[in-house]
């Protein structure tokens, strides 16, 4: 069971953006719970409080409001897109056993084959699960795996309990050959030879053109020579 996180609420009865900012300026944050029919309540949070709750994903709250609990989820979550400033949250409420739908995060661990690369394509499943025992992540173990090998999402162990409802055929990691330098370089090449493009000739081509160039000229120069001698 996830342990909720426990949050002293004040009610709110002043409204509109003046009276959010004067919450924010007194590090609160203003919020609005809702849910199960009842009737919205808007409240304030402890900003500090607040923020360091928020920052375990899906994170169970038990919100106090004059003697009252109750259990709620973070919904929406709008933040100050400069400062580290929560500026509102909507909280739903839910209860013991309900189940809910949440996005938990992929973790990946393990080491796969030589020469490959991992590709993380979703990063995180959406899980049907009780609100009270909500998994932190979903692991994806690609210890040597093979170039070619792909991880979806039916095929991630869940946790028990645990109902997937992403698209079971989404691709969740993939296992690539890894490119080298050489291949990389071809293939832009190639791309600019198709689209028309003339790539300017970089010192390092230069040089050992020029460097070619000498060697052809001397190797034709030690022939000339020889066929001189052989005329003699």
């Amino acid at each position: 069971m996830s342990d909720a996180i426990k949050l002293v609420a004040e009610p709110r009865t002043q409204f509109g953006k003046g009276a959010a900012r004067k919450i924010r300026r007194a590090h609160k944050v203003p919020a609005v719970m809702y849910g199960h029919g009842t009737a919205p309540v808007h409240i304030t949070l402890p900003g500090h409080d607040t923020m360091l709750a928020l920052k375990n994903t899906n994170a169970l709250l038990t919100i106090v409001l004059e003697g009252d609990e109750q259990l709620a989820l973070a919904k929406d979550v709008q933040r100050d897109p400069i400062k580290p400033v929560i500026e509102h949250i909507d909280l739903v409420v839910v209860t013991k056993g309900e189940k809910v739908t949440v996005d938990v995060p992929v973790h990946v661990e393990g080491e796969a084959a030589p020469e490959t690369v991992v590709t993380t394509d979703q990063q995180s499943l959406q899980l049907e699960v009780e609100a009270t025992n909500i998994p932190e992540g979903v692991t994806v173990n690609v210890e040597g795996a093979e170039a070619g090998t792909q991880f979806l999402a039916g095929a991630v162990e869940l946790p028990a309990g645990a109902v997937l409802v992403t698209d079971p055929e989404a691709l969740v990691v993939n296992v690539t050959a890894q490119v080298t330098a050489e291949a990389l370089e071809a293939e832009l090449a190639e791309a600019e030879a198709e689209a028309g493009i003339e790539r300017e000739e970089s010192d390092e081509d230069a040089a050992a053109a020029e460097e070619a160039e000498g060697e052809n000229a001397e190797a034709a120069g030690d022939a000339e020579g020889d066929k001189a001698s052989d005329e003699a």
